[in-house]
C-alpha cells in the first residue's frame, strides 16, 4: 500500500555533528483511525474532513474497511496535507448484512471494527496476517458476547483472529471488560457504544494498560457529541447518539509516537531536535517522552512551533512506561548511550504487539553489545561497547525505527526490512535524513 519503495536492507550513516533539525512528522496513526471510526458512525447533513490524516498501510487498512462496509469516504492521500472526507448523509452505522474483511496487521482497525460491526444486522468475520493470528482479542470478544443480540467468536476457537461477528445490533445494557492486555479494547467498545439502541454501562475488570489512550477517546468522542458520564473509577456510561452532527473539520495532530524517534535523536547525539505541531496538552500521552528524556538528562523546550529536545550527558534511569509503552523501543536505544543502567516497568502488554516487543528489543541491543536483563514486564539495560551489526526488525515498525538511532553514534548498523515503518511512517526514512541538515 506505501507509496515509497524500500530496499531490504538499510545501512545507517553515523552522524558526524551533532543535529540541528526541524522536523514535521505526519499526522497520529491513534487519532487518525479513531476519527474515522467517529465519523463513520455519525449521522450528517454536512460534510465532514479530517485534515492532517495519516496516510500509513494501517489507515489504509481501516478506509477500505469502511468502504466495504457501506460506507462513504474519500481519501485523498495524494495531497501535501493528507485529507479524509465523509461526504454528505453520514449512515449511522447502517452496514451490510454481512462482510469479510481483511485487515492487515492493524491493531486498532482489528479491535475498533470488531465492536463496531456489532452495531449491524448480520455476519461478520474479520482476519488479517499471520502475526494479527497471534494477537489475543478474547477479552473483546467476552465483552461483546455479554451484550444481548451478539455473538462473538474467534473462529479457531484460540482467542485470537479470525474472529466472527453475528449480531441483531447493540440494545444496550451492562459490560465487563478484561483490558490488562490493550487498552483498544475498552477504546473499541465506548466507539461503538453510543449507536446502541439504550445507554450501555461499561465496566473495566482488573487493570488497565496505557490509560492515555481511553483518556483520548473520551475527548473525541466529547468532540463528535456523544455523552459519556464517568461513574467510578474505569466504569463508564455512554448514552445513545442523538444526532449531533460532530465537527465539519476536525485536524489530527502529529503522531507523538512518530516524534520520539526524532527527540531521541537529539538525546542521543547531543544536539538539537524540534518536531512540530505538539506541546504538552496533547490528546497523545506519547507526548511525554520527553519528560522521561528531562529526566535523563536533557533539555525540553516547549514553544508555538512545537517541542525541542536539547541532548545532554545521558543518566540512567528507572521507569513505569505503562502509560507511554509504544515509546520503549525508543527509550532503548537511548538507554545504550547513558550513564548507568536504565530499567523499564510494567510494560508487560507489549509482548502481544506486532511483535513480543520485550524479547525482541533485549535480543537486537545484545546482538549489538549492550547488556540486557529481561524480565515477564519489562527490561534493564546496562550499557557497554557497542559494534555494529545488521538487526532484525520482527516486520515491526518501531523495532526499525528505533534501532535505526543506534546507527546514529555506531557505525555498521543495519536494518533488515526498512519498508516495515510503512505501517505507520511511510515516509520515515526520507525525513531522517533531515538529522543531517
Amino acid at each position: 500500500m506505501s507509496h515509497f519503495t524500500y530496499p531490504d536492507e538499510l545501512p545507517i550513516t553515523t552522524l558526524i555533528l551533532p543535529p540541528s533539525a526541524t522536523v514535521t512528522v505526519p499526522g497520529s496513526k491513534s487519532i487518525t483511525n479513531r476519527a474515522l471510526v467517529l465519523a463513520a458512525l455519525t449521522d450528517r447533513d454536512i460534510a465532514c474532513r479530517l485534515t492532517g490524516a495519516l496516510r500509513s498501510e494501517d489507515t489504509e487498512v481501516m478506509v477500505a474497511a469502511l468502504q466495504q462496509l457501506g460506507i462513504e469516504v474519500q481519501a485523498d492521500w495524494s495531497a501535501a496535507m493528507p485529507s479524509v472526507l465523509f461526504p454528505v448523509q453520514g449512515q449511522r452505522g447502517i452496514l451490510p448484512q454481512s462482510a469479510d474483511l481483511f485487515v492487515a496487521n492493524s491493531g486498532t482497525t482489528m479491535r475498533f471494527l470488531t465492536a463496531v460491526v456489532a452495531t449491524g444486522r448480520g455476519r461478520y468475520r474479520l482476519d488479517g496476517i499471520a502475526r494479527m493470528r497471534e494477537r489475543p482479542i478474547q477479552d473483546l470478544l467476552d465483552a461483546l458476547n455479554q451484550l444481548e443480540g451478539v455473538k462473538a467468536f474467534s473462529e479457531r476457537g484460540n482467542g485470537c483472529p479470525p474472529v466472527v461477528i453475528e449480531t441483531q445490533g447493540i440494545r444496550g445494557g451492562h459490560v465487563s471488560i478484561r483490558a490488562g492486555i490493550s487498552s483498544q479494547f475498552l477504546s473499541a467498545l465506548l466507539l461503538a457504544a453510543p449507536v446502541a439502541e439504550e445507554p450501555v454501562t461499561i465496566e473495566v475488570d482488573g487493570v488497565l494498560v496505557s490509560e492515555p489512550y481511553i483518556v483520548m477517546t473520551l475527548r473525541m468522542m466529547e468532540r463528535w457529541g456523544h455523552a459519556v458520564e464517568q461513574l467510578g473509577a474505569n466504569t463508564y456510561r455512554v448514552f445513545t447518539y442523538e444526532g449531533h452532527p460532530g465537527p465539519q473539520v476536525y485536524a489530527i495532530e502529529p503522531d507523538a509516537s512518530a516524534a520520539s524517534y526524532f527527540w531521541a535523536a537529539a538525546a542521543i547525539c547531543g544536539g538539537r531536535v524540534t518536531v512540530t505541531g505538539l506541546n504538552r496538552k496533547s490528546l497523545q500521552g506519547d507526548v511525554r517522552f520527553v519528560d522521561v528524556l528531562e529526566q535523563m538528562g536533557c533539555r525540553v523546550e516547549e514553544c508555538e512551533a512545537g517541542i525541542t529536545v536539547h541532548g545532554g550527558p545521558l543518566r540512567g534511569i528507572d521507569v513505569d512506561m505503562n502509560d507511554i509503552s509504544d515509546t520503549v523501543m525508543t527509550l532503548g536505544a537511548v538507554a545504550c548511550f547513558a550513564a548507568g543502567p536504565t530499567t523499564i516497568r510494567n510494560v508487560a502488554h507489549i509482548r502481544h504487539k506486532e511483535t513480543d516487543r520485550i524479547a525482541a528489543l533485549a535480543a537486537e541491543l545484545r546482538k549489538l553489545g549492550a547488556e540486557v536483563e529481561e524480565r515477564a514486564d519489562g527490561l534493564t539495560i546496562i550499557p557497554r561497547s557497542l559494534t555494529g551489526c545488521a538487526v532484525d526488525t520482527y516486520n515491526d515498525h518501531r523495532m526499525a525505527m528505533s534501532l535505526a538511532l543506534v546507527g546514529l553514534r555506531v557505525p555498521g548498523v543495519v536494518i533488515r526490512n526498512p519498508g516495515c515503518v510503512a505501517k505507520t511512517y511511510p515516509g520515515f526514512w526520507q525525513d531522517w535524513e533531515k538529522l543531517r541538515g
